[in-house]
């Protein structure tokens, strides 16, 4: 059963309790998350790769709620981060440092030293230039720096051209054309204040079609067999993340394939695999409740405006990504299209566009389904807006991770010069 459902008198439901009751206590917009449907979730897709002897790094650019990460850190996840705000983030919840995973192409020094006093367990560089930045930190601070090399296997993954990171003209990675890779794992495992780690790859999000999963694996494979035939220490093949999502129909994601493909690929061939998903354990584990201000009928299209906005929620203008709206109780049937739109002074605020809804009125409440990753996580106080708060409902418990901030702290955070 998904996370969301409606109960036989139409009302919309997260696990067992109604949004609406906690749409009434805490108010909107509000984001709302199954603990019960992201455990779940996480445990069925380590289950899938458990085989291969993986280890599973929760993306936290996803989804950085301190709730989120410690319950995922509760059943046995590390962490994926991509900034040293991140990193403190993952152990606040209680992420081991061993247990994480440091990306990204742009680290500051600050983040390299942060990373390496903290002990943790990779650290993914992406150019020559960040691996002398690497070893010279670990050589000022006296430690030695455990990092795996990105590699970019010019491998298309067909989703969205904004989270595709796979192919050549991206920022992602080392060419593994010509030997660039090879040359520079070479200089990585001969710098004495680096110890070699393996070799990482991640093409992009939302990828639904595992045929670029399997080109991308087999070319990090070879590359991997190449470079222990050179006496080179591989021990981590490190896979990324990437496994889309439905966000039609909201059903939870089936890792079976994935997990099959993967086996399939690296089973008896003697490296430890990493794995990084984000997207695919919350994305449909959470949703963005919201009200009717107003219904404003146009010309040829009716509005229904609505207290939660692109400041809120920014996929749908930046991505064009499509997220089902469904009113929190049973309205009756649809009597035409709508737009869902925020109160944000753009023509881009809107959580929906051409939508069969049902006669909305002032006050009604919405669910912006699949709303659990990259929904809270890329608010911003546009508009002197303060973005939604967060919930979890776990076991039947709704728990309050974030509280809407005031507009009075925001206010709070700025001063004003002595003119």
């Amino acid at each position: 059963m998904c996370a969301f459902h409606r109960d036989a008198n139409g009302h919309l439901l997260v696990d067992s309790t109604p949004l609406a009751e906690i749409a009434d206590k805490l108010g909107t917009p509000l984001y709302v998350y199954s603990g019960n449907g992201i455990r779940d979730a996480f445990t069925s897709f380590a289950s899938a790769v458990a085989p291969v002897a993986g280890n599973v790094h929760f993306a936290l650019k996803a989804n950085s709620a301190l709730g989120v990460i410690a319950l995922l850190a509760r059943h046995g996840a590390g962490a994926d981060i991509v900034s040293g705000g991140e990193l403190d983030r993952a152990l606040a919840a209680g992420i081991a440092p061993a247990d994480i995973v440091f990306s990204g192409v742009g680290k500051s020094r600050t983040e390299i030293a942060q990373a390496l006093t903290a002990g943790i367990g990779q650290i993914n560089a992406e150019s020559p230039a960040e691996l002398d930045s690497i070893s010279s930190i670990a050589n000022e601070l006296g430690v030695v720096a455990p990092v795996a090399l990105r590699v970019n296997v010019d491998v298309e993954p067909g989703t969205h051209a904004k989270i595709s990171t796979g192919q050549r003209s991206t920022k992602f990675g080392i060419s593994t054309d010509q030997r660039e890779a090879a040359d520079l794992y070479h200089r990585l495992h001969d710098d004495p204040n680096i110890a070699p780690a393996g070799l990482a790859v991640h093409i992009g999000s939302q990828i639904q079609n595992l045929a670029p999963f399997e080109k991308a694996y087999c070319a990090l494979l070879d590359l991997g067999q190449s470079l222990r035939s050179e006496g080179m220490p591989v021990p981590t093949l490190d896979l990324g993340g990437g496994v889309g999502v439905d966000y039609d129909g909201g059903t939870a994601t089936d890792f079976t394939d994935y997990g099959a493909l993967v086996q399939r690929i690296f089973k008896n061939t003697g490296f430890t695999l990493g794995f990084e998903p984000g997207r695919a354990i919350v994305a449909n584990n959470g949703v963005l409740l919201t009200e009717v201000i107003f219904v404003k009928q146009g010309d040829n299209k009716r509005f229904i405006i609505v207290d939660a906005a692109m400041n809120d929620l920014l996929r749908p203008t930046l991505y064009e990504a499509h997220h089902n709206i469904e009113p929190l109780s049973n309205l009756g049937p649809a009597i035409g299209l709508a737009d869902i739109v925020g109160p944000v002074c753009e023509t881009g605020d809107y959580l929906g566009r051409e939508r069969q809804m049902p006669n909305l009125q002032t006050g009604d409440r919405l669910a912006v389904m699949s709303a659990g990753a990259y929904g809270a996580v890329m608010a911003s106080s546009y508009n002197t807006r303060p973005p939604a708060g967060e919930v979890m409902v776990l076991d039947g418990k709704v728990n309050v991770l974030r509280q809407q901030r005031s507009v009075k702290s925001l206010l709070d955070e700025e001063s004003i010069p002595n003119f």
